[in-house]
């Protein structure tokens, strides 16, 4: 297992990275991880979190969230870390767990010794790596106080100084050109930094690059003046007195294209170089930013196969990462190895002719190496032969941009060691004679940004961090769109970045403010697309209309009404073209700007019919294969509800993944997006049918607002059908998501609508069902008379014997009758709902049922045997992925473990179940956790929490009106209060007596007794 916090604060388990919570809960955890082994006080969590003002609750927030933590560790195969409570402290014991801070420091440390010992080499190795452990800001995405603050800067600092002593290295084993982009980042990080400027100052002339490192001086000096009010230091002073005594060689750049100069019949770029050079690389952009780690992967693998080889490398792609620019680059880095040319020609692989024809690019490259063009054949093979002998004579580095195919560039490669060449392409090169291809990602937050403020100006980004971040996310971190976008703005002195991002914030008109003159982010994209088959373009187009974020194969043949197979080529091409991104096998994700542009497309090429049509078939694949994997928690209602008929493509339905509840998991939020995309389409049928097929899956794993939100588009689409029976289905759905949010007036709305409409068809049956699910409402806002009475009507009609339903009345009935205290005709309705779910084979009602009895045993005084219940109900819903109801088992349980005295164990139950009620939206469960947690720490004497405990489950109670938790956090603060204040504790006595009264529970009793004892005190 492995702790992060060097770029984001993370933890890697052996399932993946692992869920840290809230971000409070997350800045306990970077307080003890950035000082592992050492203990860090509860007071000093208190400041850290909250500062000067905390709230009351800060002590046993802070509690909780080491719990959390605690028990997050304890469950992972964490490698024996833990966190150790000590008093009103802490400490994080690592065992064997990796840090990445710790790492980095030895790494550092253990350099430092090799270089104490001369030792460059190993030394560089190591520094190199540990500022590779580096991902990002120290912490990034966590919230910091002034500690955090502190250590940050402290740790920032540490990787500056590892970051330029592994610059210094470099510098004395002759690598400047490894040197000069990490200290141009140091300096983009910090730019007042004098000792990162005189290091690159060095760099820059031992690349013999004396013209730019005297610039480089300049900016440096101006900066310090302009900026601190002082010139330079003594290091830049002497860097600058090198420069005067030691000039180097100067290297120019003549740009490729718009020099004066020939150009070739074939259209290649063509200048004339400089006189003594032969350097045709492109225009150097005035800050390289970002792909640090491509372009030293670049370096490294170069200096290992330079001596024995010609490397080729290939850099591929999406249009506008920033290809050829960083092709460019590392061409200039690598140039004192290849000092005799630097040649550099657009192969127009974009082009749908297919780019230039390898013979006449030979003509160029000839013409740049200085072949007179008398002396260049005309015979394509004839042409190889010359340009292989004329590059085994020198050692030259060849840039080949653009190119279409591997056949077209494999006639360019020289067969001798002494060249380096770099291919860029959009599409994917196979079969060229090269390693595997370096493909560009988008940017990470840090560079788009870094990027937006070279392009447009360090002042325009000045107060305006936040607006700048929604620029470059609205460019997708795609290099090309954030120039474009820092171009708008250095145009635009009037205009502030706020008002870029609210105008790219429309998505519909953002690649129309991506533009530049002749230059455009559609563009770009343009050139990709028309290089496209007919059948793969009409799919890029079709694309769009799935609003998911990724999707498989099978849905994209559905959207595109293709076979599989077809289907998959098309993809191919698509990822081929870096169109689309093969995410995992069969699967596959767009680009936020392309996925705009293929929307475009679609708009302007694609009929609504056929739009509409495309989503249609979409919908109807995902129906039927939702409905595949909905049948295994819903078995037999479900089926004649949505009534679904043949599916359209029995082919893709057949080849999709097995039908399971992890299948709905992993495709949750498309098929939530698919829902709403399906009503604002008018698709109605299958807008409601969707959403009713989700039901139960969504309410197993707690999904309630997912619930919500779905059903309240199918209740918009039964109303626009006119479908009386949809209708009130929806209402009874959503009725069941606010019954566990604690919304009890839309609750009891939504079902009278539902019983209404079912009173107009004449639906007996689905009479019943509605006013049965009314029982839990009833329960839930404490009329338990009214809910055992509506319930045993339900009962006395027996329909459910003649359903294949489990009846779901049966525990509502069960929980009224166990909060009046009738515990044997509870544990009757939950024995018989436990049979009726046996008999049905429903998982889902067997677990609550179990943890239903294990609750009234406990009420009943047999508590182990509760327990024992109560747990088999867990394990079951560990095995089947159930999560509904989950918080008020594991809450139950910890009353359970308080009347066995096993209190530690309690604590940890009631805390998490807190936890989880919270997540889910639960609040009820929120309140019952907060009122038993108090309970089992003052049973402890544990005080010092319990107060404030029930002061917030009074608080939640009275907000969602419950008054069953309400009385209990009214008792629970009177027995608290009465040592100090009698008359106040008889009060809070007296308010909760009144609505245990109200209720009928059997707690009154224990009150008006208590009231009685302290009435006699009173006298």
């Amino acid at each position: 297992m492995e702790l992060q916090v060097l770029g984001g604060l993370s933890l890697r388990g052996p399932s993946g990275d692992v869920h840290l919570g809230t971000p409070k809960q997350q800045m306990v955890l970077s307080m003890l991880v950035t000082v592992p082994e050492q203990l860090v006080t509860i007071d000093e969590l208190v400041d850290e979190l909250w500062g000067v003002e905390p709230p009351r609750s800060a002590v046993p927030n802070v509690r909780t969230y080491a719990a959390n933590l605690r028990r997050t560790l304890r469950g992972l195969d964490s490698a024996g870390a833990l966190i150790v409570r000590k008093g009103d402290a802490y400490r994080l014991h690592l065992g064997q767990c990796e840090l990445d801070l710790i790492r980095f420091t030895a790494d550092y440390e253990e350099a430092q010794i090799l270089i104490g010992r001369q030792e460059r080499e190993s030394a560089a190795n190591l520094l190199a790596r540990a500022v590779r452990r580096w991902r990002g800001r120290m912490l990034a995405g966590v919230p910091l106080g002034q500690i955090l603050s502190a250590r940050v800067a402290a740790a920032e600092e540490q990787r500056l100084r590892a970051t330029e002593l592994l610059a210094q290295v470099w510098l004395e084993l002759h690598r400047p050109e490894q040197a000069v982009p990490v200290l141009r980042e140091i300096l983009a990080r910090d730019p007042l930094r004098e000792s990162a400027h005189a290091l690159l100052v060095r760099a820059l002339h031992l690349h013999g690059d004396r013209a730019t490192a005297i610039e480089a001086y300049d900016s440096a000096r101006t900066l310090l003046e302009k900026q601190l009010g002082v010139g330079p230091g003594e290091e830049l002073q002497r860097v600058r007195e090198l420069l005067r005594d030691l000039p180097g060689p100067a290297r120019e750049s003549a740009p490729a294209t718009g020099a004066p100069g020939l150009t070739d019949q074939a259209g290649g770029a063509s200048g004339r170089p400089v006189e003594g050079s032969l350097n045709w690389l492109p225009r150097p952009v005035p800050q390289f930013i970002g792909r640090a780690e491509t372009v030293n992967l670049l370096l490294a693998e170069t200096r290992q196969l330079e001596r024995h080889s010609s490397p080729v490398h290939v850099i591929d792609g999406m249009a506008g990462s920033g290809k050829t620019t960083t092709a460019a680059h590392v061409a200039r880095l690598l140039a004192p190895l290849y000092p005799d040319a630097a040649l550099f020609i657009d192969l127009r692989g974009h082009e749908g002719s297919g780019g230039i024809d390898p013979t006449a690019a030979l003509g160029v490259l000839l013409r740049q190496i200085g072949v007179p063009a008398g002396r260049i054949p005309s015979d394509r093979d004839l042409r190889v032969d010359l340009w292989r002998r004329e590059l085994a004579s020198r050692r030259s580095i060849v840039v080949l941009d653009n190119a279409a195919s591997a056949e077209q560039v494999a006639p360019l490669l020289p067969v001798r060691p002494g060249t380096l060449v770099i291919v860029t392409s959009r599409r994917r090169l196979v079969g060229l004679d090269a390693g595997p291809p370096y493909s560009l990602p988008v940017l990470s937050t840090e560079e788009g940004m870094a990027l937006l403020e070279a392009t447009a100006g360090a002042a325009r980004m000045a107060g305006e961090s936040e607006a700048a971040a929604t620029v470059v996310r609205h460019c997708g971190y795609l290099p090309l769109a954030i120039r474009l976008a820092g171009s708008r703005l250095a145009n635009r002195p009037a205009w502030r970045v706020s008002h870029l991002a609210q105008l790219l914030g429309d998505s519909a008109g953002r690649l129309g403010h991506l533009a530049a003159k002749d230059r455009s982010v559609a563009g770009a994209f343009a050139t990709s697309y028309e290089l496209l088959e007919p059948s793969a373009k009409r799919l890029f187009r079709l694309l769009s209309q799935h609003p998911g974020d990724d999707l498989s194969l099978p849905m994209a043949a559905a959207l595109a009404g293709l076979p599989a197979d077809t289907a998959e080529l098309a993809l191919d091409e698509l990822v081929d073209l870096h169109l689309v991104e093969e995410i995992a096998a069969r699967r596959y994700r767009m680009h936020d700007l392309i996925r705009q542009y293929s929307h475009d497309l679609s708009q302007r090429d694609d009929t609504v019919q056929q739009r509409d049509g495309a989503l249609s078939d979409l919908l109807d694949f995902v129906l039927h294969t939702a409905l595949r994997a909905a049948l295994t928690v819903e078995p037999r209602f479900l089926r004649s509800q949505v009534a679904l008929g043949a599916p359209r493509r029995p082919d893709l339905v057949e080849m999709a993944e097995p039908a399971t509840t992890e299948w709905l998991e992993a495709e949750r939020g498309s098929l939530v997006s698919l829902v709403g995309a399906a009503r604002r389409r008018g698709l109605h049928g299958q807008t409601w049918r969707l959403a009713r097929t989700l039901w139960r899956f969504l309410y197993i794993r707690a999904y309630f607002d997912d619930i919500i939100t779905i059903h309240t588009h199918g209740l918009a689409a039964a109303r626009a059908l006119g479908d009386q029976r949809a209708t009130a289905m929806m209402h009874n759905y959503l009725a069941s998501a606010h019954l566990r949010m604690a919304e009890y007036g839309s609750c009891l709305e939504h079902l009278a609508a539902a019983v209404a409409i079912a009173e107009d068809l004449g639906d007996r049956p689905s009479i019943d069902r509605y006013r049965a699910n009314m029982v839990a409402v009833y329960w839930m806002r404490g009329d338990l008379t009214k809910a055992v009475e509506l319930g045993f009507q339900g009962l006395r009609a027996r329909r459910f014997l003649e359903s294949d339903e489990v009846p779901s009345f049966l525990p509502n009935i069960g929980l009224a009758l166990t909060a009046l205290g009738r515990y044997d005709e509870a544990l009757w309705m939950h024995r018989t709902h436990l049979f009726h779910a046996r008999l049905n084979k429903n998982y889902f009602h067997v677990l609550n049922a179990l943890g239903h009895i294990g609750s009234v045993k406990s009420r009943m005084g047999r508590h182990a045997e509760g327990i024992r219940l109560m747990s088999a109900a867990m394990a079951l819903r560990d095995r089947t992925g159930h999560r509904y109801a989950e918080p008020e088992v594991r809450n139950d349980i910890g009353v359970a473990l308080r009347h066995l005295g096993r209190l530690e164990e309690a604590v940890e139950q009631h805390e998490l179940a807190a936890k989880l009620a919270v997540d889910s939206g639960e609040r009820q469960v929120e309140a019952a956790a907060l009122n038993d947690l108090a309970l089992t720490l003052a049973q402890m004497g544990r005080t010092e929490r319990t107060v404030g405990l029930h002061e917030a489950a009074l608080r939640i109670a009275t907000r969602i009106s419950h008054p069953y938790e309400q009385g209990r956090a009214l008792v629970g603060l009177a027995e608290l209060t009465l040592k100090k204040d009698v008359a106040k504790a008889r009060r809070y006595w007296e308010r909760a007596l009144a609505i245990f009264r109200r209720m009928g529970v059997p707690e009154r009793f224990e009150v008006e007794h208590r009231l009685a004892e302290t009435g006699d005190q009173r006298h």
